[in-house]
């Protein structure tokens, strides 16, 4: 007990030093490698232009020029899916940093300001009310549909979850001795929020994060696939199975192949927070008792 209580209390970078990594955590990490290096490195992976349209090779099977066939416009489907990756990642990425960032300053202002605390949670309520694609279609619809517009129409629904999680942390960090004593003492606001409590957080939004992250890629698919995304033009998963849904029947790979990156890509994710959950969480780490 003593040995965790001291692990709780390293610096987050220091608590991962050490720490057992298993089979499936190491497996979606090098399929997460493959898939961020795919999507860096895409204008020197793709072997085609994932935009261009060759109509008399529309449909075809698998070749040793196109690897995974090719779409109803003759676009080669492995670049397109290779560039799908690059967007998806972008805006999975971006919308985890907004909505950490956001969420962390409400959610320090929230759990230490009790005044403010009932008017901010009951706006995050509301938020959570509202099915997250719903409330993301409704912004796309009411400011347009491109690239930024999509990442603020998901990051809005993710907020309130990443506030409510720093707002549990600060709630319980605001009553330890030593805030307490730094309130006592005439420390700042800002010294006490930065210095204090925002340190306690660290640990629980690193594991957030990742599942912001995946839920970010989820939504940006749904939306595409919906029509509510960003422009067809643009290669997306969700828009590469949108535009050949309809060819499901007699070529069901134009749909598998950015559906599995899709899916593996999740999967992935959410496994490697799940380790970082076990790995930070001294309670849930079964190979240290």
């Amino acid at each position: 007990m003593a040995e965790k209580t001291m692990r709780a209390a390293l610096p987050l970078s220091t608590r991962l030093i050490g720490v057992k990594i298993g089979v499936a955590p190491m497996i979606a990490a090098l399929v997460l490698f493959v898939i961020i290096l795919a999507a860096i490195f895409a204008p020197w992976v793709a072997p085609h232009d994932p935009i261009q349209q060759n109509p008399v090779m529309r449909l075809k099977p698998p070749s040793a020029e196109y690897l995974l066939g090719t779409d109803n416009y003759g676009r080669d489907l492995l670049s397109r899916v290779i560039w799908g990756a690059r967007i998806s990642l972008t805006i999975g990425i971006c919308v985890t940093i907004l909505a950490v960032v956001i969420g962390l300053a409400i959610g320090l202002v929230s759990g230490f300001f009790r005044v403010a605390d009932a008017i901010i949670m009951r706006i995050m309520d509301g938020l959570m009310a509202m099915p997250s694609v719903l409330l993301a279609i409704a912004i796309v619809s009411l400011i347009g549909a491109n690239i930024w517009t999509v990442m603020l129409a998901i990051t809005i629904p993710e907020i309130p979850r990443v506030v409510r999680l720093v707002r549990s942390i600060v709630l319980s960090a605001r009553e330890e001795p030593y805030v307490e004593a730094a309130i006592s003492m005439g420390t700042s606001l800002p010294r006490i929020l930065w210095r204090h409590l925002m340190p306690n957080t660290f640990a629980p939004l690193t594991v957030q994060a990742t599942y912001v992250c995946a839920s970010a890629i989820l939504t940006e698919a749904i939306l595409s696939f919906l029509g509510a995304g960003v422009s067809t033009e643009t290669p997306t998963w969700g828009n590469i199975m949108a535009e050949t849904r309809i060819y499901f029947r007699l070529k069901p790979e134009l749909i598998f192949w950015p559906g599995f990156a899709l899916s593996m890509c999740i999967l992935a994710i959410n496994l490697l927070g799940d380790w970082a959950r076990d790995a930070l969480d001294p309670r849930m780490g079964k190979r240290e008792s």
